[in-house]
């Protein structure tokens, strides 16, 4: 009783009521959390029968759900015009206390990104990720941008950016998205881009590293370097560095490096074992287009790994993750070998 009176849960006597200075709020997706103003902080279990809830059916006829300029979930009654932050619902709500399974019982290779975000609000979150207007970037954006964050797309065509902002308007007309010029081939560029990120003054919670190509003809940038190395590594490594100083004034953040397993089916070392660098940008002679990649991928753990190392303790985590085998996106357009081998292995491998 003792913890209970300390809790401030010792003056109700129903399972359900709210202690004093609590209140009931609801996501944009339909889950149940708690506010406790006293404290300043939220949960999503219930304070006292630690329960988490979801609300059950539409809304009511005649209300519907809008978002103030904070990110906050209000309801709008047209009928008796007025509004509330109280989800009408919140009378019909089911329970959801499953087995909790472990994580790997709990995703699979069925997992949907929007499963995975189920219950999460975003609001406040400001995302960047390159590569956002198709394939998995995409999918990435439009997930986050339905739970609520503010997801800048950095694209290298800004036409079809915006397409893709479109795009996730049409499924939600509120969603905080917008479209931005990089394109990872040029280093101006990317300096272009951090500065007008900058300009916007606004945190950055969470950088995606998504963008790559693969499969893509010898060739060098403006800049002088072997195309699919800079585009897939040297170009992230760059925007990070510009954002690092965003990112550490933000944190807790996130920086994601999108590599692949072919990351092992490779090499950056001479005969003796030592570093060979030339084998990064090699010239054209040397070149072979799924050997880049898998080098550009290497590159991505290691300066993961090492920049986990140097921004953890400053808040800022860095992660590399592998995406899928053969996923089918637009990654393999560049020749028309590797687009059969997708196009057969696509019953057998995850969809977009």
């Amino acid at each position: 009783m003792a913890a209970l009176k300390y809790a401030g849960l010792e003056d109700t006597d129903s399972e359900e009521e709210l202690p004093p200075g609590w209140e009931e709020r609801t996501t944009k997706d339909g889950w149940v959390y708690y506010a406790n103003h006293l404290e300043e902080k939220t949960q999503w279990e219930h304070p006292k029968s630690g329960k988490r809830k979801r609300v059950a059916g539409d809304l009511p006829y005649g209300w519907e759900q809008e978002t103030d300029e904070n990110g906050q979930v209000y309801f709008v009654d047209h009928i008796n015009k007025r509004t509330t932050y109280l989800d009408p619902r919140l009378a019909f709500t089911v329970e959801d206390n499953p087995v909790k399974p472990t994580t790997r019982q709990k995703y699979d290779g069925n997992s949907t990104a929007m499963e995975i975000l189920q219950g999460r609000d975003l609001s406040g979150k400001v995302v960047i990720i390159t590569g956002a207007n198709s394939g998995i970037g995409f999918e990435t954006a439009k997930s986050l941008a339905l739970h609520g964050a503010c997801v800048i797309l950095a694209c290298r065509s800004l036409a079809r950016g915006n397409d893709a902002v479109q795009r996730i308007l049409g499924e939600w007309h509120k969603a905080k998205v917008e479209a931005m010029t990089l394109d990872l081939a040029s280093l101006q560029s990317v300096q272009h881009f951090a500065q007008a990120f900058k300009s916007k003054n606004l945190p950055l919670h969470i950088l995606i590293c998504n963008a790559a190509v693969f499969g893509v003809p010898w060739s060098l940038t403006e800049d002088g370097l072997e195309s699919t190395f800079q585009v897939n590594h040297l170009g992230h490594f760059y925007l990070v560095q510009l954002l690092e100083d965003v990112l550490r004034q933000s944190s807790p953040a996130r920086v994601v490096v999108v590599s692949s397993e072919s990351h092992r089916f490779t090499e950056i070392k001479d005969s003796s074992g030592k570093l060979d660098f030339s084998l990064l940008s090699p010239p054209k002679k040397e070149y072979w287009a799924m050997l880049a990649y898998n080098r550009s991928k290497l590159c991505n753990i290691l300066f993961s790994n090492e920049l986990n190392r140097r921004l953890s303790p400053h808040g800022v985590t860095s992660n590399s993750v592998h995406p899928g085998n053969m996923i089918y996106s637009s990654i393999h357009r560049n020749w028309w070998v590797y687009t059969l081998l997708f196009t057969l292995a696509r019953p057998f491998t995850k969809s977009m």
